[in-house]
Parts: structure tokens; sequence; C-alpha cells
């Protein structure tokens, strides 16, 4: 029998969760197929990553590094000084790590650890979650080996002949949901009668869909409806106090939710801004959703991600300017209309991509056969 081989991959990406969760599920898938593999993520110093990867059992090392404000700062000034130490830094990991395949899934480290591979003769893939290509992956693609892509025509941003549609990487534990949900209930406290809302605002938190919910939140509670809510770092100890005075028995407030796959399952309809990730994992999960677009991303692509399950009446969408007054009034609607749940989640689930993590490291082999 063949001796299980070792490969040595980086990892880098990072800044929010929609770079670091698809990172550690390619991880995780890797190592399901390697176990003998070395896996090393470089992210940016002071990011969430330095916390979510270790938490992941990865290790990983930070670069200093950042990105550029839109005014004059400090940080700005700075810029330059950054990107070539984290450069050499980058340099000096590849040197010594001496990796198969360096993998960027966007954000500050990426652009820095995918330069540095090229330089050295490293394969590179890319990951790219959207359908509006991020500013380090446009500018590290010409050299890639391999760019996977969740979106059919993103030929506008790469070069065609290295693009493969493989999906988004997504949670292999939001999978087969069902069977966990009595286990999910039990988790946050809740009973199997009443209905769940899971309200997600990114892992950074979003704070229209969070003064949505705090302004609507004793509609909710009236309804009895079971409140799941994640209202990231940022907005949490604001959000707390804004509700302090309020009957919670049947609300559970988080910063983060670590155990996302138990959050689905719990939940009858999820609120949800359209990030690529979020949209991947709801179309996974196959639940109803009710998407908040952010209006503050590049080209308005959430709209576009949005208004594409909406179309296929795979989810409703409340625009970020009118969920103020509208959120929770239709998250009410939805979770007492059976019928409508459950053909949002049949045609949400439709478009889901559940071997796309498998399809990236079936991309990762190739490259490491190939060199």
């Amino acid at each position: 029998m063949t001796a299980p081989q070792s490969y040595r991959l980086i990892i880098s990406g990072g800044g929010t969760g929609g770079h670091i969760f698809p990172a550690v599920a390619i991880a995780n898938a890797f190592k399901e197929r390697h176990p003998q593999s070395e896996i090393l993520f470089v992210g940016a110093q002071g990011r969430m990553e330095m916390t979510r990867v270790p938490e992941a059992g990865y290790r990983i090392i930070g670069l200093w590094i950042s990105g550029l404000q839109r005014k004059l700062t400090w940080s700005n000034l700075l810029f330059p000084v950054k990107l070539v130490s984290s450069y050499l830094a980058a340099r000096r990991i590849v040197r010594q790590f001496k990796p198969h395949v360096v993998i960027g899934t966007g954000g500050y480290a990426s652009g820095p650890m995918m330069l540095a591979a090229n330089a050295a003769g490293i394969a590179t893939l890319i990951q790219e979650q959207n359908s509006y290509a991020g500013l380090t992956n446009k500018r590290v693609a010409a050299k890639a080996s391999r760019i996977c892509v969740a979106y059919q025509g993103m030929e506008k941003y790469f070069p065609k002949d290295k693009i493969v549609v493989t999906g988004n990487p997504v949670r292999k534990d939001i999978d087969h949901l069902a069977e966990k949900r009595g286990k999910a209930l039990g988790q946050f406290g809740f009973s199997e009668g009443k209905h769940t809302l899971l309200v997600l605002g990114g892992s950074l938190g979003a704070r229209t869909i969070n003064e949505s919910l705090a302004q609507g939140l004793d509609k909710l509670i009236d309804a009895n409806v079971q409140v799941i809510w994640q209202t990231g770092k940022t907005y949490f100890e604001s959000v707390k106090a804004q509700v302090k005075d309020k009957d919670l028995r049947q609300v559970r407030i988080h910063d983060f939710l670590k155990q996302m796959d138990l959050a689905y399952a719990a939940a009858d309809v999820v609120i949800s801004r359209a990030g690529a990730l979020s949209i991947s994992e709801l179309c996974v999960a196959a639940k109803p959703a009710i998407l908040v677009p952010s209006p503050n991303v590049a080209e308005d692509h959430q709209t576009k991600n949005a208004m594409a399950l909406a179309h296929e009446n795979a989810a409703r969408v409340v625009p970020d300017a009118e969920a103020r007054g509208r959120l929770v009034h239709e998250a009410l609607t939805l979770l007492y209309d059976r019928v409508a749940c459950q053909h949002l989640g049949e045609n949400i689930g439709k478009l889901g991509k559940p071997q796309a993590t498998q399809a990236i490291v079936d991309e990762i082999e190739t490259l490491i056969r190939i060199r």
C-alpha cells in the first residue's frame, strides 16, 4: 500500500469571515484527503483571522499590512512601508516553509503572499467568492496558476484559460441539517413548537440589520418568536445596551456564532446580508431567507446577488434603505407562511453547490501533480 503523501500548503486571506471561512474549509478538506500534510495560514496582524484560524486548529503568521483608507491618515502614509515589509516577510515564509502550492482567498495579506509565491516559482491558486472580483485577487491574477470562482462571466476580471467554476467553499457541517434540529434547539434552549428566526449581520456586523431588529424586537417577542441574533463584534455591546430592558427569555444575542450548523438547523427563517459566502451557505443549508444587501460594496454586487435569487423565487429581498420600517414585518409574515417557506427553501436549495470545496481541492492536487 502506498504511504500517504505529505504536502505543504500556505493559505492566505482574511479581514472578514467571507475570506476566512472559505480558507478554513479548503484546509479542512485537504487535510481529510492528506492527513500528513502541513498547512500554514498567513494573515494580517490585528485582523480577525489571527483569532479564528487558531480556533480552527491551524498555525497562522501575521503580516504587518492593512488596506488603504478613503481619507488621508497615518496608516495610508505607512502603506508603502507596510507593503514592502510584508512582501519581504512573505518571501522569507516561502523560503522557509517550501510550500507545494500557495492559495489566496482575498484580503490584505493575500497580495504580498501570492506575489512572493509567484516570484519563487510556486504554483498559486486564487479563490474568488464574489461576482465582482476583489482588488487583491485582480492584481495577482495574471501570474496565478488556477482561479476558482463561484460565478459565470468572471473572464472580465481574470484570464479565461485559468478560470474554473467551482462554487464557494462552505462549512461541511451545514449540509444535512434536518437531523440536527433537535440538538440545535436544545443548544439554544428553545422549544420545537415555536418559530425561530436567525439574524446574521456578518462576521463584523451590519448596522442596518441590528438597528432594524432592535426597533422591531417587541413585535417578535409579542409574537412568541425565538430569536438567534448575531450582531457582529462591532455592535455587540451597543445592541445589548439597547435591549437590556426587554424580555429576552427567547432571544439569544451573540457577537459571533461558532456553531453555525446548529444556528442554521434551529432556524425557520434567516435574515442576512447578501455577500457571496452568506448566499452560498444559505443555498447549501436550504433555508428560507430575507436578504438585506449592503449598499456599501463595490458595484453594488450584493444587490445583484440578492436579486438573482429573488428572480428564482429563492429569497425575499428588503433594500437597506427600507429595512428599518419593513424588515421585522417581512420576517413575521414569512415565519407564519408555511407554504412560502417551503417554496423558498426548496428553490434556494436547488442552487447550492455542496461539492465546491472538494472541487477546489481537486484543483490543488492537479497543481501539485503538474509541479
